[in-house]
């Protein structure tokens, strides 16, 4: 047994309280290295002379990526303080002993060698999300190209490719008249990319964060959005942009201006005046990228995180919206973060806080920060299984593993998982725009646990090659849509919703087939099975096993075979109904 590779901390990442007298303990192994592992416990404070507290569980394999097992149990606590350790056992049978860190031939007993879990303390850390936002589908508005109230000829709208500066004057009066699209889609919620004013046609340059461009409309527009919504029990998500404004903020203006005089020089992270951004040169100050026109906040002076808290709590209080999703938030520190936790749920208990973060992003979701974050890990493993296919179905099962196996388990239902985004190709051109790779992968969206994030027109078949590209007019003309695939999205939404199966259901079998291309993933929830199985390959996959189960997606009896890029939802046949 690998040593090296077995890995515990006694902190809220592998040991945690899910419900208050209800702990999840998790040891991380090198990959089919034990064949058993068992959990071993008492109290710190009662020597077992006095009472014998000491009692063992089974852990259960609950995930692997690709190169480490993550076993889990999940026991009942009643102590002051656990003291704990772990016995493996390998495939031949040798058993060693792990705790605090060391390990041992012989079990151990002595309390110092184990490690120490203070029950108090974990269920006061204990994991508080949104309960409304659970498993909800979002979708994603780009507010100058999604809808207009305006007259605009179709061949300013429908122009492609686009351009960053095209002006389609679309608005939030725009959003509004197509609220019935959205929930006859099957929409939960839906988060606008910035609607601040801006000279952009993106919005992530922001002027004034107090004010709704003129272009999108007024507050009064913004509070009506947010109320017809939530009458038709929807939800609404702003983008926050925080890591920086534009250069024609106030506090900037006044900064270039007055250089070292200025009193928003702690505002910023100018490193000489004056303040200067020629192309082909560094910036003189600190930016966004090295992106001139976007100067970077400095959200270690107070004054400055007071102005950020106070706009974010602003919309809140003036338009009751459900929350934020936050810009560049990976390049803000965890100390602002956490006050913004504080201060918006003392506002809003409920709100959403949502960071933007192309890797893993764990660090920040410990609970005390944000409630989830933007999974492009799932987007890339998606992109490279069906568009690239440069990804086994086997390495696609480990990263998802690797999410399951390091994350807070109530994450499952909160991470936002998507295909692409205005800063992404659109999966369709990605795919060399066949409809039946972007349908495959809109199904491993939809139908596994997390918050699906639809951008907007991918379900009416939209193209488009990468930033600016990709935020093309939507699609309304019914003559330009994939019809197709829009049925598909609708099919795909409904399934989702009356199978929780699928989405809070436990991981009870997966299956992949490197060769062929095919994946499989059984969840049980109460009585009820159901398997996805997806196939990401041209040419057939077989399946003989569950042939006669009933598939969920046709309402027909599963043959055994998986066409082209194909999926099913497979349950048994007897009590089956059609969607």
């Amino acid at each position: 047994m690998e040593f090296a590779a077995i890995r515990h901390f006694a902190d809220s990442n592998y040991c945690y309280a899910v419900e208050e007298g209800r702990f999840l303990i998790r040891l991380e192994t090198k990959r089919g290295d034990a064949a058993a592992v068992r959990l071993h416990v008492q109290e710190k404070y009662l020597p077992v002379s006095y009472r014998d507290t000491r009692q063992a569980y089974d852990m259960t394999l609950a995930c692997s990526d690709r190169y480490r097992d993550y076993y889990e149990a999940v026991i009942s606590v009643d102590v002051v303080c656990l003291r704990y350790f772990f016995q493996l056992e390998d495939a031949s049978g040798k058993v060693t002993y792990f705790g605090n860190h060391g390990f041992y031939d012989t079990c151990i007993t002595d309390i110092e060698r184990m490690f120490d879990c203070p029950q108090t303390l974990r269920e006061e850390e204990r994991f508080q999300l949104p309960p409304w936002a659970k498993n909800k589908v979002i979708y994603q508005i780009f507010p100058s190209r999604f809808a207009t109230d305006k007259q605009v000829p179709d061949e300013v709208w429908y122009q492609s490719p686009i351009g960053l500066d095209a002006d389609l004057q679309g608005s939030l009066r725009g959003v509004i008249d197509h609220l019935d699209y959205l929930q006859e889609l099957g929409v939960d919620i839906l988060y606008m990319t910035p609607v601040f004013r801006s000279r952009s046609s993106h919005k992530y340059d922001t002027d004034d964060y107090y004010a709704i461009d003129p272009s999108f409309g007024t507050k009064d527009d913004l509070r009506e959005l947010v109320r017809k919504a939530h009458s038709r029990g929807m939800y609404v998500i702003l983008d926050g942009v925080f890591n920086h404004t534009s250069v024609n903020f106030f506090a900037f203006r006044d900064l270039k201006e007055k250089e070292e005089q200025s009193e928003y020089l702690n505002w910023y992270y100018p490193k000489s005046f004056p303040l200067t951004a020629r192309r082909g040169e560094k910036p003189s100050y600190k930016t966004f990228s090295f992106a001139g026109g976007m100067p970077k906040l400095n959200l270690r002076n107070k004054e400055t995180a007071d102005f950020v808290i106070d706009v974010a709590a602003y919309w809140i209080k003036e338009c009751d919206i459900d929350g934020w999703r936050l810009d560049v938030a990976d390049e803000i520190h965890h100390g602002f973060w956490k006050r913004f936790r504080r201060e918006i749920k003392a506002v809003k208990p409920d709100a959403l806080i949502v960071g933007e973060v192309w890797h893993y992003a764990g660090d920040f979701l410990g609970g005390d920060e944000w409630d989830s974050v933007m999974n492009y890990p799932f987007c890339h493993a998606v992109r490279d299984l069906i568009a690239q296919g440069t990804r086994s179905p086997s390495a696609f099962l480990g990263d998802l593993g690797f999410l399951r196996g390091n994350l807070h388990r109530a994450l499952g239902g909160y991470l936002w998982n998507f295909i692409d985004t205005h800063d992404t190709p659109r999966f369709l051109y990605a795919s060399g725009n066949d409809p039946r790779k972007q349908r495959l992968a809109a199904a491993l969206q939809l139908l596994l646990p997390g918050m699906p994030m639809i951008y907007y027109g991918d379900e009416v078949g939209m193209s488009g090659a990468s930033d600016t590209d990709c935020r093309r007019g939507m699609l309304w003309d019914e003559a330009r849509q994939d019809r197709d695939t829009l049925a598909w999205y609708q099919r795909l939404i409904q399934l989702r919703r009356q199978e929780p199966a699928l989405t809070e259901g436990a991981v009870v079998r997966q299956y992949a087939e490197d060769s062929a291309g095919l994946l499989a993933m059984t969840r049980q929830l109460g009585e009820r099975r159901v398997t996805l199985a997806v196939h990401a390959r041209e040419g057939n996959a077989f399946l003989p096993e569950l042939r006669g189960e009933f598939d969920l997606i046709t309402g027909q009896e599963f043959s055994g075979t998986l066409g082209a890029y194909e999926a099913a939802v497979l349950v048994e046949a007897e009590g089956s109904q059609a969607i």
